[in-house]
């Protein structure tokens, strides 16, 4: 079973953007992203290669699967 590995922060946007999340604001380096339904937003930091667990908690907050988010992955 593959592992989740740091991906660029523009990659793990198109996930959510896919996922239906839609662009809210940016403060400083941070992203945010809300959906209809979701109970909080995701946020992306903007630098380089995102972290392990911050994809980790916004598929957590998103009621995303790793491997729904590695298929999405493969697909972007």
């Amino acid at each position: 079973m593959p592992k989740v590995t740091p991906v660029r922060w523009q990659r793990l946007e198109k996930v959510f953007l896919r996922l239906g999340y839609v662009f809210s604001n940016q403060e400083g380096s941070h992203r945010t992203y809300v959906r209809a339904g979701s109970p909080r937003p995701v946020v992306i930091p903007t630098y380089g290669d995102v972290p392990v667990f911050i994809i980790m908690r916004n598929l957590r907050t998103a009621g995303v699967s790793r491997d729904e988010y590695l298929r999405l992955l493969e697909e972007v």
